[in-house]
Order: structure tokens, then sequence, then C-alpha cells
């Protein structure tokens, strides 16, 4: 089969995928674009499959970008093709339908891949994944042709949560088991965790913490799953099993190249790797953080987009600079609205911490300080004003002659050091 030519080539078509095409374009009007996705949707809004699960959105409104963006753009897209070996001396991508495509320019943002474990039994029916949108209508219609009324989680992280969250809307009855001490464990403290907890026991839900699944089993001739078996030997019936521990950047494409790597792939400020005209972003990739010196993998929508964006301008002969990210999830559960931002369970003596607790509303802020600067913070239950918090951490603001009023109920841009305010009330406070 003949190799295509593309100036550009991305391999993905999630939010750093299409925020690369926005990027080309933005300085190259008409240089040609092939996009190839292993995925057989044109596009869709990934933080909202926990939403369409739950029957809050329909499929028409997954979409982030019109039908037309890719012809608007002059965009070759290639769905349900996943991209196998990378040449990076001829400049050469190879996808599993046996077609090649020669680049001139190349972004990897190929995502991450949920981490399965190996658990036996995870072959039934009944047992699925949840990071995609495929996931999530191959869920609904399971629990709708066998009437599921009976859910196990694996996992109580952000993955395992939202998804918790579509299951609670629809009325099944849900075990979430997690081998942390706690939910949320890499993005709450204990504090944050408990009241969500609380909160998710009220409603039905039964949470086994330290603890995991050993095996899930069927009790009919269709291969069904019926129930799990615990490390503690307890069983848990179990309709449907989502598994959900984690996800992993998908580095296969660069393995066996000179493209480094560690967790994910390595990118400079540009979003290149270390070999020329090779770019990544998004999931896949490791870059700059604003309060670690280390680069990390921080997948979430928001850094895709904006590391897709530079990663195309500078693809397409820019010079945009990715100035780093901090950690930042939002999840609302039981009703109690939630965020976390930057580092947040720390209780080293570096840190400074300062709390305000409501038990009976289900209220908690956290704020954590290292030298008078805000590196972390927690809202549950009232996430008012979070954008001031955030802009402040991601600004690395001095906050000592404001810290004793980080924590009233009417802080807000009227209580910011003077300079920073008229910062925000200008053309480049917009973007704070």
């Amino acid at each position: 089969m003949k190799t295509l030519k593309t100036e550009y080539l991305i391999t993905g078509n999630s939010s750093a995928g299409v925020a690369c095409i926005e990027g080309i374009r933005e300085i190259d009007k008409a240089g040609n674009i092939t996009v190839v996705s292993d995925e057989n949707i044109f596009n869709y809004s990934r933080p909202l499959i926990s939403y369409l699960l739950g029957n809050r959105v329909k499929k028409k409104n997954m979409f982030f970008r019109s039908r037309n963006f890719y012809d608007e753009n002059k965009v070759n897209l290639v769905l349900d093709n996943k991209a196998k070996k990378l040449d990076v001396k001829r400049k050469i991508v190879y996808f599993a339908n046996s077609q090649s495509i020669k680049f001139d320019k190349l972004l990897i943002a190929t995502g991450g891949s949920p981490i399965i474990p190996e658990i036996k039994g995870s072959q039934l029916n009944g047992v699925f994944t949840f990071t995609t949108f495929n996931d999530a209508v191959a869920i609904k219609d399971y629990i709708k042709k066998h009437t599921v009324k009976h859910a196990v989680v694996i996992g109580g992280g952000l993955i395992g949560l939202k998804a918790v969250e579509a299951l609670v809307e629809l009325g099944i009855k849900i075990s979430i088991i997690e081998l942390a001490d706690r939910i949320l464990s890499t993005t709450f403290d204990t504090k944050a965790s408990g009241i969500i907890q609380n909160a998710l026991k009220k409603t039905g839900c039964n949470i086994f913490t330290k603890n995991t699944v050993v095996e899930i089993l069927s009790e009919d001739k269709e291969n069904k799953a019926k129930l799990v078996t615990l490390k503690t030997r307890e069983k848990i019936q179990a309709d449907l099993v989502i598994t959900a521990i984690g996800v992993r950047p998908n580095i296969q494409l660069v393995n066996n190249t000179s493209i480094v790597t560690h967790r994910g792939i390595l990118v400079d400020e540009t979003m290149q790797t270390n070999v020329k005209d090779i770019y990544a972003a998004g999931d896949v990739c490791e870059a700059d953080t604003l309060l670690d010196e280390d680069k990390k993998n921080i997948p979430i929508w928001p850094n895709a987009f904006k590391q897709g964006r530079i990663a195309g301008e500078n693809m397409a002969g820019g010079n945009a600079v990715y100035t780093g990210s901090v950690a930042m999830n939002s999840v609302e559960l039981c009703g109690i609205p939630t965020i976390s931002i930057g580092k947040t369970s720390l209780e080293q003596d570096k840190y400074e911490i300062l709390e305000m607790r409501k038990k009976e509303e289900s209220v908690y802020k956290k704020i954590v300080l290292e030298n008078n600067h805000i590196v972390g913070c927690i809202f549950v239950g009232n996430i008012e004003r979070a954008g001031i918090y955030t802009g402040l951490i991601m600004n690395k603001i001095d906050i000592s002659s404001i810290k004793d009023r980080l924590l009233e109920n009417d802080f807000g841009v009227l209580a910011l050091p003077e300079k920073y305010r008229k910062h925000l009330v200008g053309d480049v406070g917009l973007e704070v």
C-alpha cells in the first residue's frame, strides 16, 4: 500500500488533537492536516461520559466541535484506525489498517488507557472499564438489557467516583472497593474524603476500603457477572462490575524509538519531544508544572487542550510557550460539589494549613501554604470563588498581607492585593 504524505499528522482526536488543529490554523491556513483516531466517533467531551451514562446528557450533546469543524479547517479525518509503529528517522507512522503516513510534523495525542487489574473472571459479561464514550454506551445498553440492580466499582478515585455518580442517578445499588484507606485518596485529605464517604453511605452505597476484588463469579450459562469475592473473602452481589483503578499514558507508539519517556512522553516548554518535529500533548505526555521542578503527567481536560493548542502553534512555526499547570479536579457527588487544586493532602512541617469546617452543612475548606504562597486548596460543599484561589496559585501571588482573610465567607476580589487586583480587571486578567 502506498505511503501517504501530510505536512501535519495528529494521532488522536480528543481535546489535545482538536486544539492542535486550531493552533496550526491560527498560523498556517492552508497546510495539509491529517488526523487519525483509534475511536470511531468524530469527537466528544470525555468529562461528560458520566452524564451520558446517568441520562443527564444526550448523545447529540456530547460533541464539543461540530461535524463541520474538520471540513472548515481542511482536515483529513480518519477514524477507527490505531497508530502502531513510528519510524522517527523516516518520519513515517504505520497504522493498524496497513496504511502508512509520512509527515513533516507529528503530534502524538494518543491519551491514556485504563489500568486493568489481573482479576480472575474479568472476562465475564458485565465487566467494563469507564474512560470512553463507547464504554458509557456499552454500560448503558447492558444495564437496560439485563436489568442491573447491583453494581461493584473497583476503585474509589476520580474515575470510579464519576461512574458511581452516574449509577446513583440510575438507582442502582453500589459497592465501592478501594485499596487505600479512603476514597479520593490522591486528591482529598481524610476530612474531605470523609464528607463524601458519609454522603455516599446515606444514599445506600457500601464502601470497602483497604480491600480489593480477587475474583468475579458467574452463576448462569450466559457467563454474566453475578458476584465478586474480596480479599477479605466477603462475597458481594454484582450484576455489573466497573474497573476504575487508574489510567496510564499510551506510549506504545514511541517504544523502541529514541523518544525519551518516563511515565509519559517527556516534552519541553514548546511541547516538543527530544526529537525535532515530533510533539506530544494531553494525557500521553509529561510536561512542566507550576508547583514542582519535575515534569509530571496531569491528565485533565483543560491541560490537554492548552498543550495541544501550544503544540499546534509551534508545529506551524510559532513560538508559544507552555508555562506549566497544576492538578485540578472537580466532581459533584450526592449533591455536594467539590474542587481540589494543587497540593492537597500534605501534612509536612514545610506547609502551613488553614482549615474551616461546617459539619452540619457538609462544608469544608482547606488552603495549603508554602512560604506565603498558596500551593493547594480543597473546597467541599461550597466552591464559590474557587477561581480566585486558583488564580492566586497560578500567578504565584504572595498572600502574606491577606492570609488572615483567606477563609472568610466574603473573601473575594476586593480582598486581593491591590497590584494583583488591578491585573485582574485588565485584559490579561481575563485569562486568570
